[in-house]
């Protein structure tokens, strides 16, 4: 027990001693500079809450089980039938079951407290999952295209009634997950791309039961491999948005949601500022977005009252990690105020 205590007593010296270094040199800068130089800083890591979050699993899981036992299905009749919509469809499904299964990943990576060595926390992961789902997709895109021009060179029979039976069970699963998803994707890139997949899916699916049943009657069956290459246009088109959304974050690029010009007229509004420069804003996650900036105070006494309520001002833009920099208007004259009040 004393060796216990003596250990204790000697981590908070070495803290109070590095505090104390810290602080020292903290003051060695500030003379050395001879202006005021104030740091603000509210560094809060959105989560979804718990019960939420574990909604949200729950979710996946479902998601997840039931799509995985569709492709087999479809994989199956797809095999039987030579249905090339089916078996387009499958390895499509299939790619959406990956991506259910990597946002999946992520989303528990993200609800991980930060550390020491990776102090935003693992929300990035969310983004990195997004890229990869949209990839995928454009990835599965290619084959369905490739193996759809082979079966319009060599037309294959297929059974067109088989077909639209499988394709319905496809309709039934992939709106029962999307309506799953729906209520989480708002706000949330990475469940919104998992959603847009099952809403693409659900539509896909319709399709090919259209083109059974006409198949069944008239026996086009070049009509397969169209409805194939029609599948892989749609999910091109439905995915550009996500792929293009995905990679602006990927590259730390100001997420979409968030108004550049509503956001520099909420800082050069606030009462107290004079000007800002070093504006920036990045993305923490799917869902978290953070901020940093310079603003010029003129007043010193002023700072505290300027900074909260510019937090406050931002977080209701829906940027929650800010941290701002408050300088004096003596301090601020070696930098380029770029935007200063008029």
């Amino acid at each position: 027990m004393a060796h216990d205590t003596e250990l204790h007593v000697n981590a908070l010296e070495e803290r109070e001693l590095h505090i104390a270094h810290t602080g020292s040199c903290t003051d060695r800068m500030a003379q050395c500079d001879g202006h005021h130089h104030d740091h603000h800083h509210d560094h809060h890591h959105a989560h979804i809450p718990m019960g939420e979050g574990g909604r949200l699993k729950n979710v996946f899981y479902w998601a997840i089980g039931l799509n995985l036992g569709y492709v087999i299905l479809e994989a199956v009749f797809g095999f039987s039938s030579g249905s090339m919509g089916l078996l387009s469809d499958a390895g499509h499904n299939l790619s959406d079951v990956a991506s259910l299964l990597i946002a999946l990943i992520a989303f528990k990576a993200s609800q991980r407290p930060p550390t020491p060595r990776f102090s935003y926390g693992y929300g990035k992961a969310t983004i990195e999952a997004s890229l990869l789902n949209a990839v995928i997709l454009y990835v599965a895109v290619i084959f369905i295209v490739i193996e759809a021009v082979e079966r319009l060179l060599r037309p294959v029979a297929v059974d067109g009634g088989e077909i639209a039976w499988v394709a319905g069970a496809g309709v039934v699963i992939n709106g029962v997950t999307a309506w799953m998803l729906m209520r989480h994707s708002h706000g949330d890139l990475n469940v919104r791309g998992a959603f847009l997949h099952m809403i693409a899916d659900t539509l896909v699916s319709v399709g090919v039961v259209g083109s059974g049943i006409v198949i069944g009657y008239t026996g086009w069956n070049w009509l397969d491999p169209v409805v194939g290459i029609v599948i892989a246009v749609v999910i091109a088109v439905g995915s550009w948005s996500l792929l293009r959304e995905s990679l602006r974050m990927a590259l730390d690029g100001v997420p979409a949601d968030v108004d550049i010009e509503k956001v520099e007229q909420c800082i050069a509004v606030t009462d107290g500022v004079s000007s800002f420069h070093h504006l920036h804003i990045w993305p923490l996650s799917t869902t978290a977005t953070a901020l940093t900036v310079h603003v010029v105070v003129p007043d010193p006494g002023e700072i505290d009252r300027v900074t909260d309520t510019l937090r406050e001002s931002l977080r209701k833009l829906g940027i929650a990690h800010v941290t701002i920099e408050a300088e004096t208007a003596e301090r601020a004259g070696c930098h380029d105020c770029v935007h200063a009040k008029q």
